[in-house]
């Protein structure tokens, strides 16, 4: 096969055989492969999206196996379904719960300590250095899962929650914060019109959502860019003014809208804009919440379903633009069912 088409092959199969002695080989090449965020297609058959870190990783892995008396071969690879093997998009789904597996771990381990937290201005130095401790580890964890999520697993965003919440309980219980008044002031729509929203690439369902949610009821003339957090703003958490780059994140790290604690990136925007008071719209954000942080034990009866075709968008299309238009479809038709039944706010 000519180099340049070797080259466009757009995933990595390592296969070994490891002999029984040394013992420690096996161990220590099944702790790389998961280090790489390699899955298992096979026994001793790995794959990997292709990638300067992961072709590296498989070669370094394959050598040290052959000099422990092993046979190892690391390939470039492509999947068709016609000729008996997988699509590229079951591949891919393999990763996606791979990686929402070990998500769904860390936040489980992680939310009753969340919900533990308390008052944190009642909260003395040991207790908050405890939090400190506690949030560092569990940031750690999550970015070693995060650094091999190729395709930007749903769960993700449970565990960005958490440590949003986290964090910014210690930033309120830092010595001299001031108590906040409460208030039920919202967020004024015309302060966000004509902004670019940025986001994660690889949208899934709170990002689809939250972006439907800005077009049909913040800025009809939203734009959206997938990619770098990258984004300047007034310095009061809002979009900057004119000149200043007039964009503004969301679902993301160091996102002015993202998760907080239990609440996932619609539902935030939702409150901060004053409209969950929307029985139908309220409605919406229960079967979001539903798909993106309590999929095993869903509110709501319509959310296995929209979770089943929003799903079955991010299958069909890696493109994100299209996610979002096709995404944008179904949550029309979603609002205008629960508009038209009347249901019930959510508790």
């Amino acid at each position: 096969m000519p180099a340049d088409q070797t080259r466009a092959l757009p995933w990595l199969l390592c296969i070994h055989n490891i002999p029984p002695k040394p013992p420690y080989l096996r161990a220590k090449a099944a702790r790389r492969l998961a280090a790489l965020g390699a899955v298992a297609l096979k026994n001793a058959v790995y794959v990997l999206p292709d990638g300067e870190r992961q072709r590296d990783g498989l070669l370094w892995l394959a050598r040290e196996i052959e000099e422990g008396g092993g046979r190892a071969f690391v390939c470039g690879a492509c999947f068709d379904v016609e000729a008996g093997g997988l699509t590229d998009a079951q591949v891919k789904a393999l990763f996606v719960e791979a990686r929402d597996a070990q998500y769904r771990e860390l936040a489980a381990e992680a939310q009753p300590e969340f919900e533990a937290l308390g008052d944190p201005r009642e909260a003395d130095a040991p207790r908050r250095d405890a939090v400190a401790a506690w949030a560092a580890q569990l940031r750690a964890r999550f970015e070693a899962v995060a650094a091999v999520d190729f395709f930007g697993a749903p769960a993700r965003e449970m565990v960005e929650g958490l440590l949003a919440g986290a964090e910014r309980w210690l930033r309120l219980g830092a010595p001299g914060t001031a108590r906040p008044v409460q208030t039920e002031t919202y967020l004024r729509v015309d302060d966000y019109k004509g902004l670019v929203w940025v986001t994660r690439p690889g949208v899934h369902v709170d990002r689809i959502a939250s972006a439907w949610l800005v077009r049909r009821f913040i800025d009809a003339e939203a734009a959206f860019r997938f990619g770098p957090p990258e984004c300047r703003t007034d310095g009061r958490g809002g979009p900057g003014g004119p000149g200043s780059g007039r964009c503004i994140r969301f679902d993301m790290a160091e996102a002015e809208f993202t998760h907080e604690g239990e609440l996932c990136t619609f539902e935030v925007l939702s409150r901060r804009f004053g409209l969950d008071a929307d029985p139908a719209l309220a409605a919406v954000g229960a079967v979001i919440h539903d798909i993106d942080l309590d999929e095993r034990h869903p509110a709501r009866p319509e959310s296995p379903g929209v979770g089943a075709l929003i799903a079955g968008i991010t299958l069909r299309t890696d493109d994100d633009d299209e996610r979002l238009e096709r995404g944008f479809r179904v949550l029309d038709d979603l609002l205008e069912y629960f508009r038209r039944s009347a249901p019930a706010r959510p508790a």
